[in-house]
């Protein structure tokens, strides 16, 4: 399949909220594009705005993590989180964000209602990293980055950072927050 571009802070798609997914007959080609963008990222998570797409759509691959017990690629379409459990502190980074970590609290449980490719809705919970990439990517769909979870401190830190990636693609140093 084909490697697409990632669409980088600062770019408008990213703060938008995207569509819901109506129409579910031609996804399987976006998907399959997207999960190979994804590994050659080095990825395990994107939404479909990460790719300039208008929709409630993301996927996730952590099968590199031989802890974790979803190995298979997963898609969701139109999900909503229904319920966040507990708190776990773990390091992000983002594709759309490159070169840029920091340390972000997030529910450690969740349960995510979504529709599959074909519709169905369904039900699940999460935990762990599954949970969290989920909801790293689910608020790409809402419009919200990573970086909107750091103290007004550590945004000051990065500011100079962000401005390079919406300008070139690329800070020109990488940054870990602690």
């Amino acid at each position: 399949m084909a490697i697409l571009p990632i669409v980088k802070y600062g770019d408008p798609i990213l703060r938008r909220k995207v569509k819901l997914v109506t129409d579910f007959t031609n996804l399987d080609n976006l998907v399959k594009d997207m999960l190979d963008t994804m590994g050659n990222e080095s990825g395990i998570g994107l939404a479909a705005n990460q790719v300039g797409m208008d929709m409630n759509l993301l996927v996730l691959d952590i099968s590199g993590f031989e802890d974790e017990d979803d190995v298979d690629p997963r898609v969701f379409v139109n999900i909503d989180i229904i319920k966040e459990e507990g708190e776990i502190e773990i390091e992000e980074g983002c594709l759309s964000i490159p070169d840029i970590r920091a340390s972000i609290v997030r529910a450690e449980t969740i349960t995510i209602e979504y529709q599959d490719l074909k519709g169905n809705i369904k039900t699940e919970i999460f935990t762990g990293l599954a949970a969290r990439v989920i909801l790293h990517e689910n608020d790409h769909l809402i419009g919200k980055y990573f970086t909107d979870y750091l103290p007004t401190s550590q945004k000051t830190v990065i500011q100079k950072r962000l401005k390079e990636i919406s300008e070139t693609g690329f800070p020109s140093v990488s940054v870990t927050l602690t």
